[in-house]
C-alpha cells in the first residue's frame, strides 16, 4: 500500500514538473531549432520561455562572435515571462561555418534575418528585435528594409556611422590612454603586426577593460569570453578590420545617420558612459527616431548588459512592456 502511494506521488510529481516546463518553457534542447537560409545553410536557434505577445530576437555583435554573451539575460527576462530566441549568425559558432567574402555582404545579413523571423512564426504583432553592436548595424539596416514586420526596435551600443565611431576611437578614446601606450599601440597597427603578443598586452588593460568590459579581464563571465573564443575571426577581420581601435575592414565607409527618420517602429538606443561607442551620438540617435527613446547606462562600456546589468536588463523589460501596453 504504502509502494503504491509513493508511485502515485511520483507520477504526479512528474506530470506537474512537465506541465510546468510546458507552460513556461525552459530553453531545453527540444527548444533548439537549426532553420535553413537561402543557400540551403542552417542557422542554430534556441527559445526561452513562452509568451505570445512578445518574442524578442537576439542578434549578436562581431561579426562572427556568437549568442553566448547574451546569457545574462537569463537572470531577467524569465522571471518576467518574456520569450526570447539566441542565434547564432551564418558563420557563426553553432551555426553551418562560412568562409566565402561573397556572403558577408549587409543585405545577406538582413535577408537572413528574414528568413529566421518567418520560420520561427513571429510576426507584426509580437516581434521584437535587439541588436547589440554589430548586431545593432544589422538590426538598423532588417529595420530599414523590413520595419512593418517589427513590433519594437532595440539598437544596443552602435552608432549609426562606423566613419563618425573611428573618429571617436581616435579624437576621444585614444587621447584617453598614456601618450606612450597609445603611440606603441599605433605603431604595431602601422606594422600589421597584430599578432604581435605585445599588442593585446596593452589594448586589455588600456582599452578593453577601459571600454569593452569594466571588469578586470582574469575575471571576465565564461559567456563572454566564449563568445570572443569561438569568434569567426576571419570574418571578423574581413568585415570590421584587424584593428580593435577603430574599423577598416568591409564596413569602414557604413553610415546611415540621413536614414534614421525613415524608421518609424518604436526604438530604443542603448549606450553606455564608458563604451566604445559615442554616448552622444547614440543619445542623438534616439532622437532622429520619430518614436525613439534612449537609456544611458552610466556604468557600462560596450558590454553594459554585464557592467551594468540591473539598468540595462530592466530598461529592455520597460520598454518591451510599454510597447507591448
Amino acid at each position: 500500500m504504502i509502494e503504491k502511494s509513493h508511485g502515485g506521488d511520483m507520477k504526479n510529481l512528474f506530470l506537474l514538473v512537465l506541465t510546468l516546463v510546458l507552460f513556461f518553457g525552459c530553453g531545453s534542447n527540444d527548444d533548439i531549432r537549426m532553420i535553413e537560409i537561402d543557400g540551403g545553410h542552417k542557422v542554430w536557434t534556441k527559445r526561452i520561455g513562452n509568451n505570445p505577445d512578445i518574442k524578442l530576437l537576439l542578434l549578436h555583435g562581431g561579426p562572427g562572435a556568437t549568442h553566448e554573451y547574451f546569457k545574462i539575460l537569463d537572470q531577467y527576462l524569465p522571471q518576467v515571462n518574456i520569450e526570447y530566441y539566441y542565434y547564432d549568425q551564418f558563420g557563426s559558432f553553432n551555426s553551418d561555418p562560412s568562409n566565402n567574402p561573397t556572403d558577408w555582404t549587409i543585405d545577406r545579413f538582413v535577408e537572413e534575418v528574414e528568413t529566421v523571423r518567418k520560420k520561427l512564426g513571429l510576426t507584426p504583432s509580437n516581434f521584437y528585435l535587439l541588436g547589440h553592436s554589430w548586431g545593432g548595424l544589422l538590426a538598423m539596416e532588417y529595420a530599414l528594409k523590413y520595419q512593418q514586420n517589427i513590433k519594437g526596435l532595440i539598437i544596443s551600443n552602435m552608432m549609426a556611422s562606423i566613419p563618425d565611431y573611428n573618429n571617436f576611437a581616435s579624437t576621444v578614446l585614444g587621447p584617453q590612454m598614456p601618450a606612450d601606450i597609445l603611440a606603441e599601440i599605433r605603431e604595431l597597427e602601422a606594422k600589421q603586426d597584430f599578432g604581435n603578443p605585445r599588442y593585446m598586452e596593452l589594448l586589455i588593460p588600456y582599452h578593453y577593460e577601459e571600454h569593452v568590459l569594466r571588469i578586470p579581464a582574469d575575471k571576465w563571465p565564461e559567456e563572454v569570453n566564449n563568445a570572443f573564443a569561438n569568434i569567426n575571426q576571419e570574418m571578423y577581420v574581413a568585415m570590421q578590420g584587424p584593428s580593435e581601435f577603430g574599423a577598416s575592414g568591409l564596413l569602414e565607409f557604413w553610415d546611415v545617420k540621413d536614414r534614421l527618420s525613415e524608421i518609424k517602429t518604436p526604438t530604443l538606443v542603448i549606450g553606455a558612459s564608458h563604451d566604445t561607442m559615442d554616448p552622444d551620438h547614440m543619445e542623438w540617435m534616439s532622437k532622429e527616431f520619430p518614436n525613439g527613446s534612449y537609456l544611458l547606462c552610466e556604468k557600462g562600456s560596450h558590454m553594459a548588459m554585464w557592467d551594468d546589468p540591473d539598468v540595462y536588463a530592466n530598461g529592455v523589460i520597460d520598454f518591451l512592456n510599454k510597447v507591448d501596453n
